[in-house]
């Protein structure tokens, strides 16, 4: 991911945003302090809600993509693999990463498509074109605001890697800006279509676990090396946020998967947040092991904690654990557990292949934990039956990228209403600032906002879990 000088003035920019605008907005009137910023605001004459708006029907869906580094580049070739799907701009601030991506298309016998960079507006040159549905955004953290808006105000739709944003008053512009632009902006959540996730929100849809009373979520990933390498995130810009907030920077793909099995804006709604944290040890510790004493990060002091955990309660009494470690020694996981009254499941856990283990009833007895495999199964979403194989051949993450990408441009091309909207999309990246201000306030609740301005108690809209649909024929 770039799109950003070598530390540049905006980048630094981006720690006052960690340190000051993550944790603003809170006052200390009510032990459930509401960022201030968090309010909905009323909208403006003629603007009304994207819930339920579906797209217009594409016969090609052509996508422009900013940022090209490590995920940017990644996700180019899946997406000139879908049908009807065709890559027609590439803009990274680094030239030669656009005339890398537009090289390898061009290699694999794709249009090549033109090819933005050199400068910080380089997207915005981009988004003059007339020949760019979609816009996929791959750039650091700091510039998701600012790129997935730009998108917008072109007449653009927007697909947004994590988080959309990491303020909430930019969240709330993403909202308005959807909702009078009359574009969708979507959180590119890969793994709210893991195989797994799908299938266990369809069990959760089918009563299996009863009434569901919780769930466990999370990005628990030891990037320690990636971190600290000179190549992998363009100018450290990762690790940097590290050194300026004490915060959940990245709980999103644990978060909505559970959230969306919860059925939360379709009949629930998150409505507090309590963040902890332990001690910021594990980047020092690393440093000192295996980082040479010359190396730029020995300038640098690490706030952030090791393990952040927020604790989400939603209307119906629901409760979400949502963690985040990106700076300890551990195995990878999303942790990815949903329990009911009458049965849970725990991903992560269990052998080959599924990784996870389930228990319910009147199944199963004994205290005794059973596989996952064919649970997974019978429920396997339609998506990973029709696209499955193709996913395994075009897809990062275990295919899951390319499933999203596929389902994307499917709803696009068939004119069909996302699964994931804005109000998900701010939904859940809102755990990045909230979280922020509930540790300013030393882990006291702060309430998450109503994005969908009251039209989450609607249990009837669409959502991840969908009807089988067919890919138009290219043509």
């Amino acid at each position: 991911m770039s799109e950003i000088p070598a530390v540049s003035r905006r980048l630094l920019l981006g720690g006052a945003v960690a340190t000051g605008a993550l944790a603003a907005g809170v006052t200390a009137a009510s032990p459930t302090a509401s960022a201030a910023s968090g309010q909905a605001p009323r909208r403006r004459p003629g603007q009304k809600s994207m819930i339920g708006v579906p797209f217009d029907a594409h016969r090609t869906v052509r996508v422009g993509v900013i940022g090209l580094g490590n995920r940017g580049s990644g996700m180019v070739t899946g997406w000139a693999a879908v049908p009807g799907c065709t890559v027609t701009a590439v803009c990274d601030i680094r030239a030669e990463r656009a005339k890398r991506a537009a090289d390898r298309l061009a290699g694999r016998g794709e249009p090549r498509p033109a090819e933005y960079g050199g400068s910080a507006d380089s997207y915005a040159r981009m988004l003059e074109r007339d020949d760019i549905d979609l816009v996929y955004v791959a750039t650091p953290w700091e510039f998701h605001h600012e790129h997935g808006r730009a998108a917008l105000l072109s007449g653009r739709h927007a697909v947004v890697e994590l988080p959309v944003a990491t303020e909430l008053r930019q969240l709330w512009d993403l909202v308005d800006t959807s909702e009078r632009t009359r574009r969708h902006l979507l959180l590119a959540e890969n793994c709210s279509y893991g195989r797994n996730e799908l299938a266990m929100l369809r069990m959760a849809h089918a009563g299996l676990f009863g009434d569901v009373t919780n769930g466990h979520g999370g990005y628990l990933h030891d990037l320690r090396e990636l971190l600290f390498s000179d190549t992998y995130y363009t100018d450290s810009w990762r690790r940097l946020w590290h050194t300026r907030s004490t915060a959940s920077l990245y709980p999103m793909h644990g978060l909505a998967p559970i959230a969306a099995a919860m059925d939360v804006n379709r009949g629930d709604r998150m409505t507090t947040l309590r963040a902890t944290a332990t001690a910021p040890k594990g980047l020092a510790d690393y440093r000192e092991r295996f980082v040479p004493r010359d190396h730029p990060s020995w300038k640098e002091t690490y706030v952030n904690g090791d393990l952040i955990t927020c604790m989400i309660e939603t209307e119906k009494g629901r409760v979400i654990r949502a963690e985040h470690d990106v700076s300890s020694p551990r195995p990878y996981s999303r942790i990815n557990t949903l329990a009911g009254s009458r049965g849970i499941v725990e991903d992560y856990a269990g052998p080959a292949p599924t990784g996870a283990r389930v228990y319910l009833e009147p199944d199963h007895g004994g205290h005794a934990w059973r596989d996952f495999a064919d649970y997974r199964k019978e429920f396997d979403h339609w998506l990973w039956r029709k696209v499955g194989d193709d996913a395994a051949n075009n897809g990062g993450h275990g295919g899951m990228d390319y499933v999203l990408q596929w389902r994307t441009v499917q709803l696009m091309r068939a004119g069909l209403v996302p699964d994931i909207d804005v109000y998900d999309s701010a939904a859940w990246c809102a755990a990045v600032p909230l979280s922020a201000a509930s540790l300013a306030r030393k882990g006291r609740p702060v309430e998450i906002p109503d994005f969908t301005r009251g039209a989450w108690a609607d249990a009837r809209r669409p959502g991840l879990d969908s009807d089988p649909t067919e890919m138009p024929p290219v043509g």
